[in-house]
C-alpha cells in the first residue's frame, strides 16, 4: 500500500511528463535499493563470482523466457507494438548460449532458481494475459537497464571471473544495436507515443515499481541460495566423517573424491528443497 501511495503521489507530481520520465521518477527509490543489493554491489566492486553469475543466468533465462514469450504473443497489442524490438533486444538466445558454455549441453537439467524468480515469471504470464500494456513497464525496466550497463558489466564480469574471452558473456552483447544511446532515445520515444488512459498509465507506473521490487527479490533470493549452499558445504566438509558413518552408514574408508561428491549432492538437494516451497 505504501508503494502504491508513493507511486500515485509521484504520478500526480509528474502528470504532464512523458511516460519514460514518469517511470524514472516513480522508481527512483527502488532503483537505488536494487543497486545496493549484495549481488549488484558485487558487480560494482568487481567481485562477482562464477557461482553468483551462473545462478543469475539461470534466473535471467526463466525471466526472459516468460517476458519474451508474452511480448511475442502480444506483439500486435497497441501498447506493445511500438516497443517491440525482438531483433535488437531479445536476450533469450544469448542466455542459452552462455548457459551451455558454463553448464554444457545438458544445461536445461541444471537450472535452479529461487522462489522469487518463479513469482516474477508468474507475474509476467499473468499480465500478458490480463493487462498486456503493463508489459511496457517490464520491458523498459529490463531491456534498457541491460542495454545501459551491458558493456561495462560484461567487462567487470569477465575480469572478476578470470575469463580469457567473451565466451559466457553473450547476455551483455547487443549486436543488433550499433549505438546504445541513440537506440535508447528511439525506444523512449516509441514508449512515450503509446496511448494510454489515465487508469492504464497509473497501472503501468505501479507495475514499473513492482518490476524493480521483483528484481530485488530475485537478487536477494540468489544470494540466500549461495549462502545456504556455502554453509551446507562447509558443514558437510567439517562433519563429513561423522555424518557419513552415523547416518548414511558408509565405511570410513571412503575416498576424498566420493566424500566431496556426496557433500555437494546433500547441499544441492537441501537448496532445491528449500526454494521449492
Amino acid at each position: 500500500m505504501e508503494a502504491e501511495r508513493r507511486t500515485q503521489m509521484s504520478a500526480e507530481q509528474t502528470e504532464n511528463r512523458d511516460l519514460s520520465e514518469q517511470i524514472k521518477e516513480v522508481t527512483k527509490e527502488s532503483h537505488v535499493r536494487a543497486e545496493n543489493t549484495e549481488l549488484m554491489l558485487s558487480f560494482q566492486r568487481g567481485q562477482v563470482t562464477l557461482p553468483q553469475y551462473k545462478l543469475l543466468l539461470c534466473s535471467l533465462y526463466e525471466i526472459y523466457q516468460a517476458l519474451e514469450e508474452e511480448l511475442d504473443r502480444n506483439s500486435n497489442h497497441p501498447a506493445v507494438a511500438p516497443i517491440y524490438f525482438p531483433a535488437e533486444l531479445a536476450r533469450l538466445k544469448s542466455i542459452e548460449t552462455d548457459l551451455e558454455y558454463f553448464y554444457g549441453p545438458a544445461w536445461r537439467e541444471k537450472i535452479v532458481v529461487p522462489a522469487a524468480t518463479q513469482r516474477y515469471c508468474h507475474r509476467l504470464r499473468q499480465i500478458g494475459k490480463e493487462n498486456p500494456e503493463y508489459l511496457v513497464a517490464h520491458a523498459y525496466t529490463r531491456y534498457l537497464g541491460d542495454l545501459s550497463g551491458g558493456q561495462v558489466l560484461g567487462r567487470i564480469a569477465q575480469k572478476s571471473m578470470g575469463l580469457k574471452s567473451s565466451e559466457g558473456l553473450s547476455f551483455f552483447a547487443f549486436p543488433g544495436v550499433s549505438s546504445p544511446n541513440l537506440f535508447k532515445q528511439l525506444y523512449r520515444g516509441r514508449m512515450n507515443s503509446v496511448e494510454l488512459t489515465a487508469e492504464e498509465r497509473s497501472g503501468v507506473l505501479e507495475e514499473a515499481v513492482r518490476a524493480f521490487e521483483l528484481n530485488i527479490q530475485v537478487f536477494d533470493g540468489l544470494q540466500k541460495m549461495l549462502s545456504v549452499a556455502g554453509n551446507l558445504q562447509q558443514e558437510s566438509s567439517t562433519n563429513s566423517n561423522a555424518v557419513y558413518r552415523k547416518t548414511l552408514q558408509f565405511p570410513g574408508s571412503l575416498s576424498p573424491m566420493v566424500r566431496m561428491a556426496l557433500g555437494l549432492f546433500v547441499a544441492l538437494a537441501a537448496v532445491m528443497g528449500l526454494y521449492a516451497l
